[in-house]
């Protein structure tokens, strides 16, 4: 098969600002396997964590210096082709990119969409949560009723971990709530806590009625999750701390739930492996996205009637995503019929 990469820059309808800084655009990369006539589609995003973090120069090389192994294999050889990139270390982003496409490939191949192949069920898939980003109270406010206004939001994730402490946490929540009373809101600390703070947050959290806490503690202070869940009311999900299906045995005593990226596992390959450790251990499941647009999110909406929460709206904050795809409907991001992931290109941006 033969592999073509191109480039793409995106820019945010709201810059997000996590705990870790802020983010106005980024410059992800389209991934095009062909053999046989017919073409998949697959991306990579940049994003970052600590030394897991991938640039999208990084994503590039990697790309440009393991494409070339790839001609003497066809997209039907997905087991060999992941066995050959874990073993030579390839970023995780772009065996993302490269399992989406195969996937595609097979779907258009067999003119069926993904989610169909899988035996999923489509009437399954839950609303998504929409992200408000680090913010003052009155910024915090006023974004949470432009998403109100863009579209029709039935879950709002909320960024915390500020700099300025858990204080500045409390009063820009409060606004939040004050915009928005009746939608649930869950809380993503993007490891913003120490574990005193992510006690004190995780109960006072409890008393507003928030559904979970995501990422309280920072990645590598792990073996702190235990008494973390112990002195938590909430429901503790990872993100972070959890990259592939090998790292769910050794959190599943400290943790309620995991959440599944298909940049930080390396594609929707490892995304099943990681549902059903997951599910093995008894945790329940989100799906996530970075700055991602409607191209890779379709495909992790594919996936999406196994989960229980989703967090799939980067693309929802994109004003320039070459791509259209998965439809929103009640607040739910759907894939398609079309085989394949169902993913088309639009010149002029969606």
């Amino acid at each position: 098969m033969q592999v073509e990469v191109k480039l793409f820059t995106v820019k945010k309808r709201f810059p997000l600002t996590i705990s870790r800084g802020t983010t106005a655009q980024t410059t992800n990369v389209w991934v095009k396997i062909c053999q046989d006539g017919v073409e998949g589609w697959g991306e990579a995003s940049p994003f970052g964590v600590g030394n897991h973090s991938q640039s999208t120069q990084i994503i590039q090389d990697a790309l440009e210096q393991v494409a070339p192994s790839l001609d003497a294999f066809s997209p039907l050889q997905r087991q060999e082709i992941e066995q050959i990139l874990i073993k030579q270390q390839t970023p995780s982003s772009v065996r993302a990119a490269l399992d989406i496409a195969m996937h595609d490939w097979l779907g258009k191949s067999v003119g069926l969409p993904l989610w169909q192949i899988w035996g999923l069920n489509r009437h399954a898939i839950v609303p998504t949560s929409v992200t408000i980003g680090i913010n003052s109270p009155d910024g915090a406010k006023t974004r949470t009723q432009d998403w109100l206004q863009f579209m029709d939001v039935r879950l709002l994730k909320v960024k915390l971990g500020n700099p300025d402490g858990i204080d500045a946490d409390q009063k820009m929540l409060l606004a939040v709530r004050e915009a928005a009373p009746d939608i649930e809101l869950f809380v993503d600390a993007n490891g913003g806590w120490n574990l005193e703070d992510a006690i004190a947050m995780s109960n006072w959290l409890a008393q507003l009625g928030i559904k979970y806490v995501e990422q309280p503690l920072p990645r590598g202070q792990e073996k702190s999750l235990a008494t973390l869940k112990e002195h938590s009311p909430l429901p503790i999900f990872v993100d972070e701390s959890c990259f592939t299906s090998t790292d769910i045995p050794h959190l599943a005593n400290s943790v309620d739930g995991i959440n599944i990226k298909l940049m930080k596992s390396g594609g929707l390959t490892e995304a099943i492996r990681m549902v059903h450790t997951a599910r093995a251990y008894g945790l329940q499941v989100m799906f996530g996205c970075y700055s991602d647009s409607t191209l890779a999110n379709t495909a992790a909406a594919h996936l999406a009637p196994l989960a229980d929460y989703l967090d799939l709206d980067s693309h929802l904050n994109l004003i320039d995503d070459p791509f259209i795809g998965a439809i929103v409907a009640e607040g739910k991001v759907l894939p398609n019929n079309l085989p394949g992931l169902g993913v088309h290109y639009s010149a002029s941006g969606a």
